[in-house]
Order: C-alpha cells, then structure tokens, then sequence
C-alpha cells in the first residue's frame, strides 16, 4: 500500500482527479482514459464524493476496484456535510478494512433540493480528525487559493486553512489560473505556522463555459485577459482547447519552477489534455 504522505516525502507528485460515472456510456468513457492516463504513471488518483453522500457507492467501488485492479494508488474524497457520525465511521471503515490508506476529507455542500439535515460535523477538520481515530490513513484536505467563497474575507479563510492542514498531511487546492495566487497562499500558511505539502490544481480550459460555471462556483476568478483572448474565438471550439492547454501548460512549468511539490489535474474523466500537458512539460518520460 502506498501513503501520499510519504510519496510527497519523497518528491514531487503528478495526481488525477475522476469522477464515479452515472451512465454505462460514461463508465466506458473512464476506463478508456483510465488506461490512457496509465502510462504516465501518476503517483495517485483522487475519485470526488457527490455532496450528501449522491456518489457514496459509486465512489467507494470506483476507489476499491482502482486499488484491486490497477497499479494506481487511489484516493477517496468523503464529504462530511449531511452525514452522521455514525455513517462517516461506517465509510472510513470500510476503506480501511479494504486496504484504502489515503482520504481527501471535505465539508462539501449537499445540494438544496436534496433537503438533508445538516450532519453532525459543521467543518472538515473533525472529518480528518475521525479519519485518524479509525485508521492509519494518510489525509488532505482542500485548500482555495483566492479564499472559499463562504469565507467572510481571506484572512479568517487563511486562518481556517491553516487548523485543518495542521491536523491533515496535505492539501490539495482547487483549481485556480493565476501563479501569484497559489504562491500568496503557501506564503500566508508559512507565516501561520503551516509548511504542509500544498498541491496545486489545474483545470486546463477546453470548453469555455464550462469552466467559467465551475469557475463561478468555485470561487476561482477567471482572469479577464483569458477570458477575452478565449471569447476571441469562441465559435471555434479546437481554438479554445488549444489556448487553454498551452496556458495550463505555462501555469504548471511556472508552478514547478516555484518549487510547488507536485501537480494534479482535475481531468474531468477525460485523458487528452492531460497528456498533452505532460508531453508539453517533458514529463512523459520522467520520473
């Protein structure tokens, strides 16, 4: 088995992020980029919980079958919002007696038509907390480096950041565009005490409003400039995704450049740009 905690000990880690498919179309749709993205060798997987426990099956045979069947480490996001503890127990229970050693421990945000009771735990770090109760799981948590929307100003989000990664191993950001942005917030945690491995996220730009929507609901500013070299050409869709892949592609080579520990892509279960990416970075052969 194999800790993120002590592959970030031991160099820089290239991380995948998917998410449990709803349809039999879509689940053909992972496997492919499943075997894709294989050859790369990422140092893990990240496999997203839906808010209110929507995906809790799907995402625990997803994680489980990655572990028994690839040679990928996998990593189990678990939402707290609208969970009682004793399902929470439950889950991280089973990951642990399936041999599952790492969980990105999250607050998460049930959508309102669901109309879930709030849960018995108001804020991720009691989820990280519980995890190291039950198990000896290696735990991230997440970190926005333009503040959580939620958050009344940064300052108080910095500061929420920096007590949960003390009692968390790592974090893993949420995707951002902007390479001052990522550096401002290692900065911050640093002058709070904080030197946790803080892995960026990209979401390279291949379909325009798509990301903007996330963008939106993330927090995340889309920086105007981009926008407006994006909208430029709008109506041609290979356009938008060529930009965006060559601006991630700046983005992370200035990240690792800055000495950030590692990358890890939201790739939407889909592998292209993400090679592309890598074949931009000379990474395909590396590591």
């Amino acid at each position: 088995m194999t800790r993120i905690s002590d592959l970030l000990g031991q160099g820089r880690c290239f991380s995948f992020e998917f998410f449990p498919p709803r349809t039999d179309e879509a689940e053909a749709q992972l496997q492919r980029t499943l075997l894709e993205l294989a050859p790369l060798r990422p140092s893990f997987v990240s496999i997203t919980y839906g808010a209110g426990g929507t995906t809790r099956e799907r995402t625990h045979d997803l994680v489980v079958d990655i572990l028994r069947s690839t040679a990928m480490t996998p990593m189990a996001h678990l939402c707290c919002a609208g969970h009682r503890e004793d399902e929470l127990r439950a889950i991280l229970g089973h990951y642990r007696d399936e041999g599952v050693e790492n969980i990105l421990a999250l607050r998460g945000d049930p959508p309102a038509e669901l109309n879930l009771p709030p849960g018995d735990f108001a804020h991720a770090v009691e989820l990280v907390e519980l995890a190291r109760e039950l198990g000896s799981f290696s735990v991230g948590v997440a970190a926005h480096p333009e503040g959580h929307p939620a958050s009344p100003d940064l300052a108080t989000d910095r500061r929420h950041l920096a007590a949960k990664l003390t009692a968390a191993d790592f974090a893993v950001t949420q995707f951002f565009f902007r390479l001052d942005d990522y550096l401002r917030l290692v900065d911050d945690l640093r002058g709070l005490g904080v030197d946790r491995p803080v892995l960026p996220g990209i979401m390279p730009v291949t379909n325009l409003s798509q990301v903007t929507r996330f963008a939106a609901l993330s927090g995340a500013e889309f920086p105007p400039e981009l926008a407006a070299r994006l909208e430029a050409v709008a109506e041609d869709p290979a356009e938008v995704r060529r930009i965006g892949v060559e601006v991630a592609s700046e983005l992370c080579r200035a990240l690792l450049e800055a000495g950030a520990p590692g990358l890890h892509f939201y790739t939407l279960n889909r592998s292209p740009a993400t090679r592309e990416i890598f074949a931009n970075l000379g990474l395909s052969a590396a590591r």
